[in-house]
């Protein structure tokens, strides 16, 4: 689908007829349009929606207000309401292999209190048979009742409402896809819509209405309201189902805010002191506990002090008493040697001859003399003959005493500072009035949380006996429709058609699993790849798998860990949301325009470069940005200029509160009026 051209005529805030070119040219498919806030970019936005879908858009501007009333708040307010407003759009539209050309026209005007709505569709069908350069031309265009008449249903075969809702996007809304439950909505609806999915189901469907064509008959009415019963409890089980699922998620949605609110009370109570206020009493134990160990150590020490210990004091005395001992003992010694000599030497004298006695006399008494001078003491303290066996006893003993001491003072000072450290803790721990809050705050958080996860486990269970229930329905109208059957089938014509008709549902089952299976793989390359093109952590994000039941986003970091869509920034989210819109359009073959407001908000200017290079040129083969001058600046458009094929400005008369249509961009030729 290509947009060629737009018209708005009294449509908001565009006073008189506004038009714009869309078409696009070979390597510039971008179509910039920039607009001061209020300008009414996002009116342009609501305008292609609404010339398609009619009560059906998704307008910015709607919110809950009827229809009626939308269009009527919609023409502009200086136009006469019974004149009205319209809304004419163009574009081309490729089916099986041949291109159409379409004008749809909106219009509506007051009539009185009433309000009446025109929807006029010109087709030109043989567009694409014509050459290349005639197809530029004017087409060739005729009114068509048929399309008027039926064109909600064909708009849907062409452009499908949840379809267009991923190329026609707010840039600034988008982040909410980030959110795992809201891109799994969107993933789902996407891949059954967008990539054909949906199509293999409706054929399987449709083959199922033929069995049952086949079955039902005027006949056997009371097995024709078992399966209208069985029908309406099928219904009724998947409506309960699809309430207890919103109600999961909504209450899944509490429980990370209660967790997040909880973690944040963590924060706070630790913060305060709150983790040594409930370690208070735990701590005076440990302090009691160490106090007695370093009283126990201490009256060791003054019961080791009590023995021979303080001897050590006394150091240079213990060696001169040992001096003197073995001076003591060594004299003794030399004196009894010396009684020993005097009996040795008369002895001797009494066996020399006469002649030889007077000089071996002399020799005798020098030597004892010698000998006796070894036997006199400056002092003697009258030792005992044992003194230097009790001196070594002593000595052994202090070496003992003197380590054991070591090894108590070691233990004792390692007790006293555990008390002081037990003493400096303690003197940390806030007074109760001071977290006493946080705490009663943080427990009844907990009890919330702890609500909250059992109201969950009660939905959970509810689902998956809701689920129970569906599946018993489905078999008990399976089973009714082959009861159905078996009394009505008699032609063999019949019973071929149900046969042949099971087996392609049966084939077109697998073929959908593995159609589906296909995409999911596809798709999970081209979001990861698209998110890693555009944003400026490489790093960031590893991995991204998609689930096949639950349509759920994963991301994994470079770990293999899990990591939280919300530890993102916004930035981030927002570029996650875009990747996944973007890897949606590039699986299915870009064959839609992207018209994107509010482009680059939230973004840095790194992640504005990555977007306006690598996205905005790629996104479709026809993209629409809706940009203010602080998103698309003088900067970021000379970059984008090479595949841009229009601008325009959007110029609000701030007097009289209209807004026209101007060729050209902020810092382009032919907008310097533009303020």
């Amino acid at each position: 689908m290509l947009l060629r051209k737009i018209t708005l005529e009294e449509f908001g805030a565009y006073r008189g007829k506004q038009s714009l070119d869309l078409t696009v040219k070979e390597n510039k498919p971008i179509i910039l349009i920039g607009g001061l806030n209020g300008c009414g970019k996002t009116t342009l936005l609501d305008a292609i929606q609404l010339v398609l879908y009619g009560p059906r858009a998704r307008c910015s501007g709607r919110g809950n207000k009827a229809y009626e009333t939308f269009l009527r708040e919609s023409i502009n307010r200086q136009h006469d309401p019974t004149r009205g407003s319209s809304i004419t759009l163009e574009f081309t539209v490729t089916v099986d292999a041949k291109e159409h050309y379409y004008k749809v026209v909106r219009s509506w005007h007051t009539s009185g209190k009433s309000l009446k709505e025109f929807l006029n569709v010109f087709a030109d069908e043989s567009y694409g048979d014509k050459g290349q350069a005639t197809r530029r031309a004017q087409p060739e265009l005729k009114f068509s009742r048929h399309l008027s008449e039926g064109w909600a249903d064909h708009v849907e075969d062409l452009v499908p409402l949840e379809v267009a809702s991923l190329s026609f996007f707010d840039g600034e809304k988008i982040e909410s896809l980030a959110d795992p439950e809201r891109a799994a909505t969107v993933i789902e609806s996407a891949v059954h819509s967008l990539l054909g999915v949906s199509t293999v189901e409706q054929l399987r469907t449709d083959l199922l209405a033929l069995q049952r064509r086949q079955k039902l008959s005027a006949e056997e009415q009371h097995l024709m309201d078992n399966i209208h019963a069985q029908e309406q409890e099928l219904a009724s089980v998947q409506q309960e189902l699809d309430v207890a699922a919103q109600e999961r998620a909504d209450r899944a949605k509490t429980l990370r805010k209660a967790e997040r609110d909880l973690g944040d009370l963590e924060d706070a109570f630790k913060k305060e002191g709150g983790g040594l206020f409930e370690r208070r009493v735990e701590l005076d134990a440990e302090r009691k506990r160490a106090v007695g160990q370093l009283a126990d150590l201490r009256a060791s020490l003054i019961q080791l002090a009590a023995g021979p210990l303080p001897f050590l004091l006394m150091g240079k005395q213990l060696k001169d008493l040992r001096k003197q001992a073995k001076q003591e003992h060594s004299a003794a010694e030399a004196g009894q040697v010396l009684d020993v000599l005097t009996e040795r030497d008369e002895w001797l004298l009494k066996l020399l001859p006469e002649n030889a006695r007077s000089e071996v006399m002399e020799k005798l008494d020098q030597d004892r003399a010698k000998r006796s001078k070894s036997t006199a003491l400056k002092v003697d303290l009258g030792l005992p003959h044992d003194a230097m066996a009790q001196i070594s006893v002593l000595d052994e003993g202090l070496v003992r005493d003197k380590a054991r001491a070591a090894e108590l003072l070691e233990q004792a000072t390692t007790a006293s500072e555990e008390v002081d450290q037990l003493d400096r803790q303690l003197a940390g721990v806030p007074a109760q009035s001071k977290v006493e809050a946080l705490q009663v705050a943080r427990d009844e958080q907990v009890q919330k949380v702890t609500r909250v996860q059992e109201g969950m486990a009660r939905d959970d269970q509810r689902i998956t006996e809701l689920k129970r229930r569906r599946e018993n329905a489905s078999a008990a109208l399976e089973r009714a429709h082959k009861s159905f059957v078996q009394t009505k089938v008699k032609a063999e014509e019949v019973e071929r058609i149900i046969k042949y008709s099971e087996k392609a549902r049966s084939t077109l089952e697998r073929f959908g699993e593995a159609l589906l299976h296909r995409h999911i793989n596809r798709l999970e390359v081209a979001v990861l790849q698209s998110f890693k093109e555009l944003v400026r952590k490489q790093g960031l994000v590893h991995d991204l798998r998609i689930d096949t039941d639950k349509f759920t986003l994963t991301l994994s970091d470079g770990e293999g860990e899990a990591l939280d869509p919300g530890r993102l920034s916004a930035g981030e989210r927002q570029l996650l949301a875009i990747s996944l819109l973007w890897g949606l359009m590039k699986v299915a073959g870009n064959r839609l325009p992207s018209v994107i407001d509010t482009p680059l908000g939230r973004l840095d200017s790194r992640h504005r470069e990555h977007l306006v290079d690598r996205y905005f040129p790629y996104a479709s083969e026809q993209v629409l940005l809706l940009s203010t001058d602080e998103e698309i600046d003088e900067y970021l458009l000379g970059r984008l200029k090479k595949s841009v094929a229009h601008t325009y400005t959007l110029v609000h008369d701030d007097t009289d509160f209209t807004t026209s249509v101007v060729e050209g961009y902020w810092w382009n030729e032919g907008v310097q009026n533009v303020a």
